[in-house]
Protein backbone atom coordinates (compact mmCIF):
# COMPACT_ATOMS: atom_id res chain seq x y z
CA UNK A 1 0.00 0.00 0.00
CA UNK A 2 1.36 3.52 -0.91
CA UNK A 3 -0.70 4.85 2.28
CA UNK A 4 -0.93 4.03 5.68
CA UNK A 5 -4.07 2.38 6.19
CA UNK A 6 -5.42 -0.18 8.23
CA UNK A 7 -5.01 -3.69 5.98
CA UNK A 8 -8.46 -5.08 8.20
CA UNK A 9 -10.68 -2.30 6.88
CA UNK A 10 -8.80 -1.82 3.44
CA UNK A 11 -10.22 -3.78 0.54
CA UNK A 12 -6.58 -4.20 -1.19
CA UNK A 13 -3.98 -7.13 -2.06
CA UNK A 14 -1.44 -6.95 -4.05
CA UNK A 15 -2.87 -8.39 -6.47
CA UNK A 16 -6.29 -6.58 -6.49
CA UNK A 17 -8.28 -3.94 -5.01
CA UNK A 18 -11.09 -1.67 -4.55
CA UNK A 19 -11.89 0.76 -7.70
CA UNK A 20 -12.39 4.04 -5.17
CA UNK A 21 -8.84 3.10 -4.47
CA UNK A 22 -7.27 3.93 -7.37
CA UNK A 23 -3.75 6.85 -6.54
CA UNK A 24 -3.94 5.60 -2.78
CA UNK A 25 -2.52 2.33 -3.15
CA UNK A 26 -0.91 -0.27 -5.55
CA UNK A 27 -2.04 -2.97 -6.96
CA UNK A 28 -2.03 -5.17 -10.48
CA UNK A 29 -5.90 -4.48 -10.91
CA UNK A 30 -8.58 -1.96 -9.67
CA UNK A 31 -12.41 -3.75 -9.63
CA UNK A 32 -15.58 -1.92 -8.25
CA UNK A 33 -17.43 -3.99 -5.41
CA UNK A 34 -20.57 -6.23 -6.61
CA UNK A 35 -22.72 -6.77 -3.65
CA UNK A 36 -23.67 -10.02 -2.26
CA UNK A 37 -24.69 -11.69 0.80
CA UNK A 38 -23.87 -14.62 2.92
CA UNK A 39 -25.97 -17.93 2.34
CA UNK A 40 -24.43 -20.30 4.54
CA UNK A 41 -25.14 -20.64 8.33
CA UNK A 42 -21.83 -19.19 9.38
CA UNK A 43 -18.90 -18.02 6.66
CA UNK A 44 -15.32 -18.01 8.29
CA UNK A 45 -13.27 -14.70 7.12
CA UNK A 46 -9.73 -15.69 6.78
CA UNK A 47 -6.20 -13.20 6.25
CA UNK A 48 -5.50 -15.71 3.03
CA UNK A 49 -6.91 -17.83 0.39
CA UNK A 50 -6.59 -21.15 2.54
CA UNK A 51 -8.41 -23.39 4.89
CA UNK A 52 -4.91 -23.27 7.21
CA UNK A 53 -5.10 -19.37 7.27
CA UNK A 54 -5.90 -17.97 10.63
CA UNK A 55 -9.74 -16.76 11.78
CA UNK A 56 -10.11 -13.38 11.40
CA UNK A 57 -14.13 -13.25 12.24
CA UNK A 58 -17.44 -15.15 11.29
CA UNK A 59 -20.09 -14.09 9.01
CA UNK A 60 -23.13 -14.95 9.56
CA UNK A 61 -26.71 -15.71 7.23
CA UNK A 62 -28.16 -12.89 5.41
CA UNK A 63 -24.51 -10.63 6.35
CA UNK A 64 -24.18 -8.37 3.22
CA UNK A 65 -20.77 -8.08 1.54
CA UNK A 66 -19.10 -6.24 -0.89
CA UNK A 67 -17.57 -8.77 -3.22
CA UNK A 68 -13.81 -8.34 -5.45
CA UNK A 69 -13.01 -11.66 -6.87
CA UNK A 70 -12.71 -15.24 -6.35
CA UNK A 71 -9.12 -17.23 -6.03
CA UNK A 72 -8.92 -21.06 -5.17
CA UNK A 73 -12.07 -21.33 -4.03
CA UNK A 74 -12.37 -18.00 -1.67
CA UNK A 75 -14.12 -14.91 -2.37
CA UNK A 76 -12.43 -11.71 -1.53
CA UNK A 77 -14.46 -9.82 -0.11
CA UNK A 78 -15.48 -6.40 2.82
CA UNK A 79 -17.95 -7.09 5.27
CA UNK A 80 -20.41 -4.20 5.15
CA UNK A 81 -21.53 -4.76 8.65
CA UNK A 82 -18.05 -3.47 10.14
CA UNK A 83 -15.90 -3.35 7.36
CA UNK A 84 -13.86 -6.19 8.11
CA UNK A 85 -11.52 -7.45 4.76
CA UNK A 86 -10.30 -10.90 4.08
CA UNK A 87 -11.83 -14.43 2.51
CA UNK A 88 -14.85 -16.23 2.56
CA UNK A 89 -15.64 -19.19 0.51
CA UNK A 90 -16.55 -18.83 -3.02
CA UNK A 91 -19.74 -21.18 -1.79
CA UNK A 92 -21.00 -19.31 1.26
CA UNK A 93 -22.01 -16.41 -0.99
CA UNK A 94 -25.04 -15.75 -3.51
CA UNK A 95 -27.44 -12.46 -4.70
CA UNK A 96 -27.50 -9.97 -2.86
CA UNK A 97 -31.28 -9.53 -3.08
CA UNK A 98 -34.39 -10.01 -1.37
CA UNK A 99 -32.70 -7.99 1.74
CA UNK A 100 -33.32 -10.21 5.35
CA UNK A 101 -36.75 -8.81 7.06
CA UNK A 102 -35.47 -10.92 10.65
CA UNK A 103 -33.04 -11.69 12.90
CA UNK A 104 -32.23 -14.72 14.89
CA UNK A 105 -33.02 -13.98 18.72
CA UNK A 106 -32.49 -17.31 20.11
CA UNK A 107 -28.72 -18.40 21.40
CA UNK A 108 -29.29 -21.18 18.59
CA UNK A 109 -32.05 -22.73 15.97
CA UNK A 110 -32.45 -24.79 13.14
CA UNK A 111 -33.50 -24.51 9.89
CA UNK A 112 -36.24 -27.24 8.36
CA UNK A 113 -37.19 -28.71 5.29
CA UNK A 114 -40.45 -28.39 5.87
CA UNK A 115 -42.49 -27.08 9.27
CA UNK A 116 -41.90 -29.99 11.39
CA UNK A 117 -39.69 -30.72 14.30
CA UNK A 118 -39.18 -34.10 13.27
CA UNK A 119 -37.74 -33.57 9.73
CA UNK A 120 -33.60 -33.09 9.51
CA UNK A 121 -32.79 -30.17 10.23
CA UNK A 122 -31.06 -28.34 6.76
CA UNK A 123 -28.82 -26.14 8.83
CA UNK A 124 -27.46 -24.51 12.45
CA UNK A 125 -28.03 -20.84 12.67
CA UNK A 126 -26.63 -18.89 15.69
CA UNK A 127 -28.11 -15.63 17.38
CA UNK A 128 -27.51 -12.64 14.81
CA UNK A 129 -28.13 -14.79 11.72
CA UNK A 130 -30.71 -12.74 9.21
CA UNK A 131 -33.55 -14.04 6.98
CA UNK A 132 -35.81 -13.51 4.20
CA UNK A 133 -38.68 -14.77 5.69
CA UNK A 134 -41.60 -15.09 2.65
CA UNK A 135 -44.45 -16.23 4.64
CA UNK A 136 -46.19 -18.76 7.84
CA UNK A 137 -47.08 -21.87 8.17
CA UNK A 138 -48.17 -22.46 11.61
CA UNK A 139 -45.27 -21.92 14.06
CA UNK A 140 -42.82 -21.58 11.74
CA UNK A 141 -41.40 -19.21 9.34
CA UNK A 142 -41.14 -19.96 5.49
CA UNK A 143 -37.58 -18.62 4.11
CA UNK A 144 -36.01 -19.81 0.67
CA UNK A 145 -33.54 -22.01 2.45
CA UNK A 146 -36.65 -23.91 4.58
CA UNK A 147 -38.83 -23.59 8.12
CA UNK A 148 -37.63 -21.35 11.05
CA UNK A 149 -39.20 -21.70 14.46
CA UNK A 150 -40.87 -17.86 14.40
CA UNK A 151 -40.59 -17.70 18.35
CA UNK A 152 -36.92 -17.73 17.86
CA UNK A 153 -36.75 -15.09 15.36
CA UNK A 154 -37.92 -11.29 15.71
CA UNK A 155 -38.00 -8.21 12.52
CA UNK A 156 -35.01 -6.47 12.34
CA UNK A 157 -36.77 -3.74 13.63
CA UNK A 158 -37.29 -4.74 17.27
CA UNK A 159 -33.86 -4.80 19.21
CA UNK A 160 -33.22 -6.50 22.68
CA UNK A 161 -33.32 -3.43 24.66
CA UNK A 162 -29.98 -4.45 27.28
CA UNK A 163 -27.39 -5.23 25.50
CA UNK A 164 -25.71 -6.96 28.86
CA UNK A 165 -28.69 -9.34 29.42
CA UNK A 166 -27.62 -10.52 26.09
CA UNK A 167 -24.17 -11.63 27.41
CA UNK A 168 -25.27 -12.91 30.19
CA UNK A 169 -27.11 -15.84 28.04
CA UNK A 170 -23.73 -16.38 26.45
CA UNK A 171 -21.81 -17.34 29.72
CA UNK A 172 -20.26 -20.60 29.23
CA UNK A 173 -20.15 -20.14 25.53
CA UNK A 174 -16.76 -21.61 24.54
CA UNK A 175 -13.43 -19.38 23.79
CA UNK A 176 -13.04 -18.95 19.68
CA UNK A 177 -10.14 -16.70 18.41
CA UNK A 178 -12.13 -14.96 15.73
CA UNK A 179 -15.74 -16.25 16.71
CA UNK A 180 -18.72 -14.28 16.34
CA UNK A 181 -21.58 -17.16 16.90
CA UNK A 182 -23.05 -19.26 19.85
CA UNK A 183 -20.66 -21.53 18.84
CA UNK A 184 -17.52 -19.67 20.19
CA UNK A 185 -16.66 -16.29 20.89
CA UNK A 186 -13.87 -14.31 21.18
CA UNK A 187 -13.69 -10.90 23.61
CA UNK A 188 -14.90 -8.17 20.71
CA UNK A 189 -17.00 -10.37 19.11
CA UNK A 190 -19.06 -11.20 22.16
CA UNK A 191 -19.29 -6.97 22.61
CA UNK A 192 -19.99 -7.39 18.71
CA UNK A 193 -22.47 -9.79 18.95
CA UNK A 194 -24.27 -8.29 21.79
CA UNK A 195 -24.44 -4.49 20.72
CA UNK A 196 -25.83 -6.40 17.26
CA UNK A 197 -28.76 -7.52 19.11
CA UNK A 198 -29.34 -4.16 20.74
CA UNK A 199 -29.18 -2.43 16.77
CA UNK A 200 -26.00 -0.38 17.78
CA UNK A 201 -22.97 -0.49 15.44
CA UNK A 202 -19.67 -1.92 16.47
CA UNK A 203 -16.59 -1.97 15.12
CA UNK A 204 -14.98 -5.67 15.01
CA UNK A 205 -11.72 -5.96 16.84
CA UNK A 206 -11.32 -4.77 20.48
CA UNK A 207 -9.00 -2.07 19.39
CA UNK A 208 -11.42 -0.97 17.22
CA UNK A 209 -13.94 -0.76 20.18
CA UNK A 210 -11.73 0.99 22.31
CA UNK A 211 -10.85 4.02 19.47
CA UNK A 212 -14.95 4.14 18.63
CA UNK A 213 -17.62 3.18 21.27
CA UNK A 214 -19.41 5.71 23.31
CA UNK A 215 -17.35 8.31 24.86
CA UNK A 216 -14.39 7.78 26.92
CA UNK A 217 -14.31 7.74 30.96
CA UNK A 218 -11.33 8.61 33.37
CA UNK A 219 -9.28 5.60 33.72
CA UNK A 220 -10.30 4.53 37.27
CA UNK A 221 -12.35 1.63 38.07
CA UNK A 222 -14.46 3.13 40.27
CA UNK A 223 -18.13 4.84 39.62
CA UNK A 224 -18.71 1.79 36.71
CA UNK A 225 -21.94 1.07 35.64
CA UNK A 226 -23.46 -1.73 33.73
CA UNK A 227 -22.74 -1.59 30.27
CA UNK A 228 -19.36 0.21 30.51
CA UNK A 229 -16.65 -1.68 28.81
CA UNK A 230 -13.05 -2.34 30.10
CA UNK A 231 -10.03 -2.66 27.69
CA UNK A 232 -6.86 -3.69 27.82
CA UNK A 233 -4.03 -3.95 24.99
CA UNK A 234 -5.73 -6.51 22.84
CA UNK A 235 -8.72 -7.25 25.19
CA UNK A 236 -12.29 -6.05 26.49
CA UNK A 237 -14.65 -7.12 28.66
CA UNK A 238 -18.19 -5.56 29.75
CA UNK A 239 -19.43 -4.84 32.78
CA UNK A 240 -22.72 -6.17 34.37
CA UNK A 241 -22.59 -3.84 37.58
CA UNK A 242 -20.04 -1.65 39.33
CA UNK A 243 -17.87 -4.22 39.98
CA UNK A 244 -18.72 -7.35 37.95
CA UNK A 245 -17.32 -8.26 34.25
CA UNK A 246 -18.22 -10.16 32.07
CA UNK A 247 -16.09 -11.35 28.72
CA UNK A 248 -14.69 -14.39 26.65
CA UNK A 249 -11.23 -15.26 27.66
CA UNK A 250 -8.45 -17.54 27.43
CA UNK A 251 -7.87 -18.21 30.74
CA UNK A 252 -11.61 -19.76 31.10
CA UNK A 253 -11.85 -20.94 27.83
CA UNK A 254 -15.08 -19.25 27.78
CA UNK A 255 -17.77 -16.15 28.11
CA UNK A 256 -17.17 -15.93 32.31
CA UNK A 257 -18.17 -13.67 34.71
CA UNK A 258 -16.02 -12.56 37.61
CA UNK A 259 -15.34 -9.67 39.76
CA UNK A 260 -13.99 -7.09 38.07
CA UNK A 261 -10.50 -6.26 40.84
CA UNK A 262 -9.88 -10.25 40.06
CA UNK A 263 -9.88 -10.36 36.32
CA UNK A 264 -7.86 -6.76 36.47
CA UNK A 265 -5.26 -8.16 38.62
CA UNK A 266 -4.98 -11.46 36.97
CA UNK A 267 -4.53 -9.92 33.71
CA UNK A 268 -1.97 -7.53 35.10
CA UNK A 269 0.01 -10.27 35.83
CA UNK A 270 -0.72 -12.92 33.55
CA UNK A 271 -1.44 -11.45 29.97
CA UNK A 272 -2.22 -7.96 28.26
CA UNK A 273 -1.26 -5.79 31.47
CA UNK A 274 -2.81 -2.61 33.00
CA UNK A 275 -6.20 -1.44 31.69
CA UNK A 276 -6.32 0.96 29.16
CA UNK A 277 -9.36 1.94 28.72
CA UNK A 278 -13.11 2.41 29.94
CA UNK A 279 -16.12 3.71 27.62
CA UNK A 280 -19.20 4.48 28.20
CA UNK A 281 -22.61 4.57 25.71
Amino acid sequence: MTESLDPRLTPARPEIADLRLQGRVTAERFVAATPRRVVASVAPLRRAPSPAAGLDTEALLGDAVDFYAEQDGFAFVQLVRDGYVGYLPAEALGDADPAPTHRVTALRTFLYPEPDLKRPVRAHLSLGARLVVTGEAGAYLETPGGYVFARHCAPLAQHEPDYAATAERLVGIPYLWGGRTTLGLDCSGLVQLCLDAAGLPCPRDADMQERDLGRALPLALEGLRRGDFVFWRGHVGLMLDPETLIHANGHHMAVAVEPLAGAVARIQENSFGAVTGIRRL
